[in-house]
Parts: C-alpha cells; sequence; structure tokens
C-alpha cells in the first residue's frame, strides 16, 4: 500500500520475531529501513531473509555508548528518521530472593536505559512529522509472579510514552506503545517453554491462541503512518483479552 513511501525507519532487535516482521512490513510499505541486532548470525539471516535493502546496524541495545553510534550511522547513511520502534529487550523472570544487582542492571539497561538515550542520541535527526514507538508489555498491567523486574522495567517504558508525547509534539514527533501479551516468537524457547507449557498458556488467554508477530506488526504500521496522525501518547494492548481477566 505504501503508506510509508519516502520515509526512513529503525527497528530495534530486528533480527527476529516481532521486529524482524515488522522490519518486513516497513520495506513492504515502501520505507527505507535499518535494523539492529547483536547476533552477528542473526543479523546475516536477517538480510538474508530481507533483502540488501536492509540496512544493518549491530548494537547493544543495553550500552548507552553504541547508542550514539547507532544515530551516527542512522545519520550519515539516512540523514534523517522518520521512523522509531524500539523493540529490543530481555525477558528474565525469577523470584525476588532470586535477583542480584548486575541482573537487574541489565535488564533495566536493555529494557529501558538504552532505548531512551537512542531516542536522546536520534532526537536531532527526527523529521517533522515523526513517529516513535515503543514495545512495552501487559506485565506492567498484571501481577505476574517472578515478574517483577521485568515488570517494572515495561512499566518505566510506558510511562516514557506519555511523558515523552507531551514533551516531543511541539516538534513533531508523536509517541505511543504498544503493550504486548503473548506472541509467537522465539522467545518461549528461549525461556525452556516446550509445548505443554504453551498449551497451558494459551488455555488462559481468552482468544485461546498465542498472538503473531504479523499482528502486532500491523498495528505497529498504522503508528508509524499518517493514518494515526492524531494518535498521541496511546497504548494499544493486543494480548487476545489476557489483560482483561
Amino acid at each position: 500500500m505504501n503508506r510509508l513511501s519516502h520515509k526512513t525507519a529503525l527497528v530495534t532487535g530486528g533480527t527476529s520475531g516481532i521486529g524482524l516482521e515488522t522490519a518486513r512490513e516497513f520495506l513492504a510499505e515502501g520505507a527505507r529501513v535499518a535494523v539492529t541486532g547483536r547476533n552477528p548470525a542473526a543479523l546475516e539471516a536477517a538480510r538474508k531473509e530481507l533483502g540488501d535493502k536492509l540496512l544493518i546496524i549491530p548494537s547493544d541495545a543495553g550500552d548507552v555508548p553504541s547508542q550514539k553510534k547507532v544515530a551516527e550511522t542512522i545519520r550519515q547513511e539516512f540523514g534523517r528518521l522518520d521512523i522509531l520502534f524500539l523493540n529490543a529487550g530481555v525477558v528474565e523472570m525469577a523470584p525476588l530472593e532470586a535477583w542480584d544487582e548486575d541482573t537487574l542492571d541489565r535488564s533495566f539497561n536493555t529494557n529501558f536505559k538504552g532505548p531512551f538515550f537512542l531516542i536522546q542520541s536520534l532526537l536531532p535527526l527526527f523529521k517533522n512529522p515523526a513517529s516513535i514507538v515503543l514495545m512495552t508489555s501487559i506485565n506492567s498491567h498484571i501481577g505476574m509472579p517472578n515478574s517483577s523486574v521485568y515488570s517494572a522495567t515495561k512499566g518505566a517504558l510506558l510511562s516514557l510514552a506519555r511523558t515523552l508525547s507531551g514533551e516531543l509534539i511541539s516538534r513533531g514527533i508523536r509517541v505511543n506503545a504498544i503493550s504486548g501479551g503473548p506472541i509467537a516468537t522465539p522467545l518461549y524457547q528461549k525461556l525452556g517453554m516446550g509445548d505443554p507449557e504453551l498449551k497451558a498458556l494459551e488455555s488462559q488467554i481468552p482468544a485461546k491462541r498465542l498472538g503473531r508477530p504479523s499482528e502486532v506488526a500491523a498495528a505497529v504500521v498504522f503508528f508509524a503512518s499518517d493514518e494515526s496522525a492524531f494518535t498521541i501518547g496511546s497504548e494499544l494492548v493486543i494480548d487476545g483479552g489476557m489483560s482483561n481477566l
């Protein structure tokens, strides 16, 4: 449909799952797209899957100095930026007594501190108008056991969507958030969940299935496009009804 024709976009954590699918949709809608990731093999796989038009930027989302390097690469390659989708993140679950300072810092650095300073570094490059979309989680709304730190990081990111929407709108930058529920991505394999655990999870979702990355990507495209020009500081929950229980 070319809803993003002549626009430039950056997707953090764009090598798998929601990030990869969103990069695919951005390209299909006519945007020039860059993705970040820290795994060289995953970055190369994304390039092979999406083609040479994709700009690959190796970066650790939790490393603050790296965010300035990402912004400099965007400046050199694109000159300006229309769309930022902050998708990179980690999910670490543990009971309260199992956390230590280093592990907590890793989660907050990746899920909040790095994204915060990436926005700051990109600020001079954003066009007017521009769109920032933050990938948050329904965990910031529900009291899931063992998710205290993860939920806090996503709650901080959701708060950032609201505060920056007021702070940056005078520059023409809209900020919105998507709070995702259980989406079928490689995350669950990384967490050690097999078919029995996934079936048990699906039974708790009113929609009785996991969400698809394409369903989240479609929402990101809406927030990124001019169709949502009057949508500012909003949160869209995509969770199959799970947070309504």
